[in-house]
This record gives structure tokens, C-alpha cells and sequence, in this order.
């Protein structure tokens, strides 16, 4: 597990992270999101010991991570925002070279395969880095995080610089990795988060201003009724449910009407006593369920309410 402590890091006056704190559970894939400088990757290196914080505290398995970095970094694999590549070496050299440092034992010529196969670099494992396109750079990078199997993975930008190809590759690898690895990762691509994390932490302007699980936030506190009874009808019966707001109609398509409907409370709570409500008026429910929201959505709602707060 990873655990945040009161993390605080300081450039001067400049606060960068703000007394931050979270747990990340085994097997986790988190998104952090944020806008720039909101204190995405300063968490990102505190967390694997390359940047000590001001205030607060990591802990890895328990482990300090200020107290004992090396400890912590043999279990990590961290892909920064700007990574450091030889462009000279071969790429299959650069992670030889990279398992040395990472002290791989045993037979690293089958780590380095392992990685370059997970990561689908086979066609560019004898060439020179400097001769690769940005997207295989990153897939070098990549490579290079977690050709040692680390248990925590920390990823900051997985899918900069990837065409789509790329990219729906990497979502699948990251989701293969989440099989014995616990994930955090960092993108601007509302997409990339939504595809592959169960989790969301939103920063903004150093602070921690939301963290729930991706189901609970693209689920609106509205649901949406199809039915074939007209909205007075559906308004007459609703209010007897408490909590469940005035109906109003969307669309009406080949005799079927479909209504949104305002909630005051749990969501499942009061999808229960709305369907309650209309089965004991005998009014047909085609379709009742709540409105699914993106999280693109979600993350412009975050920052509006911080703005204006």
C-alpha cells in the first residue's frame, strides 16, 4: 500500500503540495488529474523518493520512503514526465544497462526480453534510441519501469506522444500490469483515465479536491426514466417517494417518454423508491436507471466550484 501523510512540498513561499494525503490500496489504478501546476508530478516524486517533501510523510508497505529510498525503489517502477535516455545505446543495451542499476538478478537478458515484449519494442530492440520516434521513446520508458516487476508503479504521462494504436496498447498493458502491480497514474487525456482507473484523485492548486472511485462520479444525481406514461402522470406519483425531485421531460420517441428526474439523497436509495412508487401506481418502466456523467464533466464541475469558492 501507498500512503500519503500531510504531504507538503515548498519552493520558497510557493506551495506546490498542500498537506495531501491518501491511501492507495494493492491493485489500485488511481488517475491524479489536475491542470498544470496543480502539483501533479511534485506528489509523483515524492512518492518515489526522488524529491523529499517539506512536511508529511510516504509510506510504501510502511516504509518510510524519505527514511529508506533504496528500500522503497527496488520495489517501484517510475516513468517521469521528462525521462533521461541514452540516445547512443541500442535499446535493448539502454535496459540491460537499466537493470544493472535496478540490481535485477538472475537472468536479466530474460527481464529485458520480458520488458521489451510486454511493451512491443522487438522491431527496435538493436536500434539506437536517438533514431526512435517519441512514441517509442516513451514505450522505452515504459520498458524501463517495470522491467524489474515492481509491485508499485508510478506513471506520469504513460500515453504522451502514442497514435492511437499506440495508446490502446499501452491501456491494456497498464490494465495487465494492475494484475500484480499497484498503479498510479498522471495524464491530461480524460479518456486514458477513464479507460483504465477505478479511482480519481482531482488536484488543484496543490490540494487534494476530490477523490472517489470513477463509478461514483460519472453517476449523476438524476435519474432517467423511460416509460409510456405521460409527465403529469409521472409527476402525480413521484413526490410520494421523498427525496425525488419534479420529472421533466426529454424525448419522446415511438410512444415512449423519457424523463430526468432530480434526487436529494442516495442515488440507489431513491431509484429503489421511485420504482417503487411508479410500480405501485401501475405505470410500465421501460427503462429506470441513473445518468451516467464523463468525466470530462466531472472535472470541469471540480474546478468551476473552486474557482468560485
Amino acid at each position: 500500500m501507498i500512503k500519503a501523510e500531510s504531504l507538503t512540498r515548498r519552493y520558497g513561499d510557493f506551495v506546490a503540495v498542500d498537506s495531501v494525503g491518501f491511501s492507495i490500496g494493492q491493485g489500485e489504478i488511481v488517475g491524479l488529474l489536475g491542470p498544470n501546476g496543480a502539483g501533479k508530478t511534485t506528489i509523483m516524486k515524492m512518492l518515489t523518493g526522488y524529491l523529499e517533501p517539506s512536511a508529511g510523510r510516504v509510506l510504501v508497505d510502511d516504509v518510510d520512503v524519505t527514511d529508506q529510498p533504496k528500500v522503497v525503489q527496488r520495489e517501484l517502477g517510475y516513468l517521469p514526465e521528462s525521462q533521461t535516455l541514452y540516445p547512443e545505446m541500442t535499446v535493448a543495451d539502454f535496459l540491460d544497462f537499466a537493470a544493472q542499476l535496478r540490481g535485477v538478478t538472475g537472468d536479466r537478458g530474460a527481464a529485458v526480453r520480458e520488458a521489451i515484449d510486454a511493451t512491443e519494442l522487438g522491431e527496435k530492440a538493436l536500434d539506437p534510441i536517438q533514431t526512435l520516434s517519441r512514441g517509442f521513446r516513451q514505450r522505452v520508458g515504459v520498458a524501463q519501469a517495470i522491467l524489474h516487476r515492481p509491485r508499485f508503479l508510478i506513471l506520469d504521462e504513460p500515453t504522451n506522444g502514442l497514435d492511437p494504436a499506440q495508446t490502446l496498447h499501452m491501456r491494456d498493458l497498464i490494465k495487465r500490469l494492475a494484475e500484480r502491480a499497484t498503479i498510479m497514474l498522471s495524464t491530461h487525456i480524460m479518456q486514458e483515465v477513464s479507460a483504465v482507473c477505478g479511482r480519481v484523485m482531482i488536484l488543484r492548486h496543490g490540494k487534494l479536491v476530490l477523490d472517489e472511485s470513477l463509478a461514483t462520479l460519472t453517476q449523476s444525481r438524476r435519474l432517467v426514466l423511460t416509460t409510456d406514461a405521460p409527465l403529469a402522470r409521472v409527476v402525480q406519483v413521484l413526490p410520494q417517494a421523498g427525496g425525488i425531485g419534479t420529472a421533466e421531460l426529454v424525448s419522446t420517441e415511438g410512444g415512449r417518454n423519457r424523463y430526468r428526474i432530480p434526487l436529494a439523497g442516495d442515488v440507489d436509495a431513491l431509484a429503489a423508491s421511485a420504482a417503487s412508487a411508479l410500480v405501485g401506481a401501475g405505470i410500465r418502466i421501460f427503462a429506470l436507471a441513473p445518468e451516467q456523467r464523463d468525466l470530462e464533466t466531472v472535472f470541469r464541475e471540480v474546478s468551476e466550484a473552486r474557482e468560485a469558492a
